[in-house]
């Protein structure tokens, strides 16, 4: 199914004293690029946040902000690391006594030291705030892919109407290239009346050659063929359920070569104005593609 690369998800999980909120911003790129702002106590986990991203999405670009909560219950968050305030305090004393300073050490001394006041986590409570962080980014992420397939629908709405309408184009250059045949080959045999005029110059070869080129120059039959069956695997991909964009943007491209073969063998101006027409609308439509995972 068509999905957007733009979205927006987000999710809340509270359990076991924990509570987790996830935010995930996506935009359109060319490849997966994932971009991650966690808490302290999650940085080692980024990795992981990753692999659950890459497994869920194709393409985007990607920024998924973490925040975390605990319920402590009066308990602080910090433990005091005794031996290492014991040596700070010797340290300090001995400093105090080497410049003789009168000043006692102090409690406010110590704790200009981050070593004396250290992480109190209990065993285990990085898996429990992983587990609860995990689920809150799987429900942002089913926001975000919810969101991303709602305006890929649109979006897909918008291409087949554009691509129908160019099929029937299409058809009107096919036709007006056919209603030109009898035209030229009537100016042709004016040029060929001229040279009878003076059967002197008269050159078998030339008259062949002549008659060669017209007939390549105004049949494009094969290209109108090409292009209507671009036209038709380019509604069948969006209708299919996997992500095509790298699939249309192909699609487009092949499309865009046909138009430009049918406009140098247009030498009329409505026709030309026609093809013109034609890849103004190609232009749009590699426009849309760009937001398409």
């Amino acid at each position: 199914m068509i999905a957007s690369m733009t979205g927006f998800g987000r999710a809340e999980v509270t359990k076991q004293g924990i509570s987790a909120m996830v935010e995930v911003r996506s935009v359109n790129s060319r490849f997966l690029e994932v971009g991650t702002r966690l808490p302290r106590s999650l940085a080692q986990r980024e990795k992981d946040v990753k692999d659950v991203v890459r497994a869920r999405l194709n393409r985007g670009s990607l920024n998924v902000t973490v925040k975390v909560e605990k319920n402590l219950n009066g308990t602080a968050p910090l433990k005091v690391n005794t031996s290492a305030a014991k040596s700070y305090f010797r340290l300090l004393n001995d400093l105090r006594k080497a410049v003789k300073l009168k000043e006692k050490v102090k409690l406010e001394h110590l704790l200009n030291f981050s070593e004396v006041l250290e992480a109190g986590e209990e065993p285990g409570s990085d898996e429990q705030e992983w587990s609860v962080v995990e689920e809150a980014l799987q429900e942002a992420l089913k926001q975000l892919d919810e969101m991303r397939r709602k305006e890929g629908q649109e979006l897909s709405k918008d291409l087949e109407k554009r691509v129908r309408w160019m099929d029937e184009t299409i058809n009107q250059i096919e036709k007006m290239s056919a209603d030109r045949v009898p035209e030229e080959k009537k100016r042709l045999q004016e040029r060929v009346t001229q040279l009878l005029a003076d059967k002197s110059v008269i050159d078998q070869n030339r008259l062949e050659l002549e008659v060669a080129l017209l007939a390549d120059k105004l049949d494009v039959t094969e290209e109108c063929v090409r292009y209507r069956s671009h036209n038709k695997f380019f509604l069948e991909a969006l209708k299919g359920k996997d992500s095509a964009g790298r699939k249309l943007n192909f699609l487009v491209q092949e499309m865009n070569r046909e138009a430009n073969t049918i406009g140098s063998k247009a030498n009329e101006a409505a026709l030309a104005h026609v093809v013109v027409k034609l890849k103004e609308e190609l232009e749009k439509i590699r426009e849309q593609l760009q937001n398409l995972e």
